[in-house]
C-alpha cells in the first residue's frame, strides 16, 4: 500500500516577519545612530534573557493589565518552569539590575524583540523590536527631561521631523489612591455607556479606561476630572519642572490627559511620541515615563526610574512617511573578476577589504560575460578584472559600471591605493 506525501512550504508564524538585505541596512542605521546617540550619554548596552520568569511581568506590569491577561507569550519548560517570551524591556532590565544590583545612577539602553499575542497593526507585529533605554536611581525631574529629550534627539537625527510629544502626570502613592476612588465612583454610574471590555472592570483598574480608544469609553470618559488637577504639591512641582526643561531644549510637549500608557508600572511623568505622517490609531513610535515603585515590585530596594521604548518597525513607517532612511543603492563598491582560475580574486578582496574597501567576487569559474552580469546585478561602482593577458603583466583592468563606462589598467600592486583614490 503506498503512503502520499504531501511537502508543506514553510513560513514565518503569524505576525511575525523576517527583514532581508536591503532592508536590514536600514535597521543597521537606526540600531547605530540610536547607540551612538545612547552611549554619548553615557548609557551602556544590557543583553538580558529573552525568557524571564513570568513572574517578573505578572509584577512588574501588573496581573491585570491586557499585556499579561490577553497578549503574553506563556510557556512551561521541560523542567516545570513557567516562562515567558518578553511582551517588553523594562521589566527585564529591571529584574537584571535587581539581581547584580550595579552601582546607582544605572543607565542602560537594550535591543530587544518583543512577543505579543494581538492582531498585527501597521508597523506592529506579533514579534516586533523595541530599542529603548532606562535610568535608575534618581527622583530628580532632570532625569525624566534627559530621557524625553533623548529620544526626541533621536528621531531628529534620523531625520523624522513631523512628530508630536504628549506628556502627562500619573501622580504618586500619595495622591493617585484618592483620584482612582474619584474615577471609580463616577464610572460606576456610567458602566451602561462604556465598552464590553470596560463595563466590569471599573473597580479593577479605572485608570484604564481612560486609556481606551473606543468610542463608548472616549464618550463616557470626556467630562471625567483631570489627574493633573489632583496632584500633589510634590508631583505638580515635578510636573512643572519637567514641561519647563522640554521647553528650554526647544521640545514642545502637549499635556494629554488620556496619556496613561498601557503598563501598571507607571509613576508620575508619562509621554508618547506620535508620528503626525501616520494614522492616527497606529501612529506611536514610542514612549515611556518614570516608574518609582518597580524594582520594589520585583524584590529589590526601593528606586525609582524612567526609561523610554521605541519600535523599530514603526520608526520606519514614520521614516517611509518623511522619505527619510532610504534603501542603499549597494552593499559594495567593487566586484572583482578573475577568469584565470580564481586565486587572483581571492587575493584582490582579501587585500581590499583589508583597506576598507567594499569588494565581493563570484565562484564557480563563470565566464567573463557571465560574471560582467553579476557586477553589474550587485550595484558596485567598479568591475576590477583579471583575465589572462592581466595574469602575464601582473595588472589588473578597472573598468567603471555605474558613470562613463571608461577603463584603464594599472600594475597590481597598486590597485588598491588607486581604489582608495577613487572612491574617496
Amino acid at each position: 500500500m503506498k503512503t502520499e506525501t504531501t511537502t508543506t512550504n514553510l513560513v514565518a508564524p503569524v505576525g511575525m516577519h523576517d527583514v532581508l538585505y536591503p532592508h536590514s541596512v536600514r535597521w543597521e542605521q537606526v540600531i547605530a545612530t540610536f547607540a551612538n546617540l545612547v552611549e554619548r550619554a553615557g548609557f551602556g548596552l544590557v543583553i538580558s534573557p529573552l525568557l524571564e520568569d513570568i513572574a517578573v511581568f505578572n509584577r512588574g506590569i501588573g496581573s491585570e493589565s491586557d499585556v499579561v491577561r490577553k497578549e503574553m507569550y506563556e510557556l512551561s519548560d521541560r523542567g516545570g518552569r513557567h516562562l515567558a517570551l518578553r511582551p517588553e524591556g523594562t521589566a527585564s532590565i529591571v529584574r537584571a539590575f535587581v539581581q547584580h544590583r550595579p552601582n546607582i545612577v544605572w543607565k542602560a539602553w537594550y535591543l530587544t524583540p518583543a512577543f505579543r499575542y494581538e492582531r498585527p497593526q501597521a508597523g506592529r507585529y506579533r514579534q516586533h523590536h523595541q530599542l529603548g533605554v532606562e535610568l535608575l536611581g534618581t527622583h530628580d525631574p532632570e532625569a525624566d527631561i534627559e530621557i524625553i529629550s533623548l529620544a526626541g534627539s533621536f528621531y531628529r537625527s534620523l531625520g523624522i521631523k513631523k512628530v508630536k510629544l504628549s506628556i502627562n502626570s500619573m501622580g504618586d502613592s500619595q495622591c493617585r489612591p484618592s483620584y482612582i476612588e474619584l474615577l471609580k465612583n463616577l464610572l460606576s454610574e456610567r458602566k451602561e455607556q462604556l465598552c464590553k471590555e470596560h463595563e466590569h472592570r471599573v473597580e479593577l483598574n479605572p485608570l484604564r479606561i481612560l486609556d481606551c480608544k473606543r468610542e463608548e469609553c472616549i464618550q463616557a470618559t470626556a467630562d471625567l476630572p483631570h489627574l493633573i488637577d489632583h496632584l500633589c504639591s510634590d508631583c505638580a512641582s515635578h510636573f512643572a519642572t519637567v514641561q519647563e526643561g522640554l521647553a528650554d531644549l526647544g521640545f514642545e510637549a502637549e499635556v494629554n490627559h488620556r496619556l496613561v500608557r498601557g503598563l501598571d508600572y507607571y509613576t508620575r511623568t508619562t509621554f508618547e511620541f506620535s508620528a503626525l505622517m501616520l494614522q492616527s490609531a497606529q501612529n506611536a513610535i514610542g514612549g515611556g515615563g518614570r516608574y518609582d515603585g518597580l524594582v520594589e515590585a520585583l524584590g529589590g530596594p526601593p528606586t525609582p526610574g524612567i526609561g523610554f521604548g521605541i519600535g523599530i518597525e514603526r520608526l520606519l513607517l514614520a521614516a517611509d512617511e518623511e522619505g527619510v532612511l532610504p534603501l542603499p543603492e549597494s552593499s559594495t563598491d567593487v566586484f572583482v573578476i578573475d577568469i584565470v582560475g580564481g586565486h587572483r580574486a581571492r587575493t584582490l578582496v582579501h587585500e581590499l577589504r583589508t583597506h576598507g574597501i567594499r569588494a565581493i567576487r563570484s565562484f564557480d569559474n563563470r565566464s567573463l560575460k557571465a560574471q560582467l552580469k553579476l557586477a553589474n546585478r550587485s550595484g558596485a561602482r567598479f568591475a576590477l578584472i583579471v583575465g589572462p593577458d592581466e595574469d602575464r603583466a601582473e595588472a589588473v583592468t578597472i573598468k567603471a559600471l555605474r558613470e562613463d563606462e571608461s577603463q584603464v589598467s594599472i600594475k597590481a600592486s597598486l590597485v588598491t591605493d588607486y581604489m582608495k583614490g577613487l572612491l574617496g
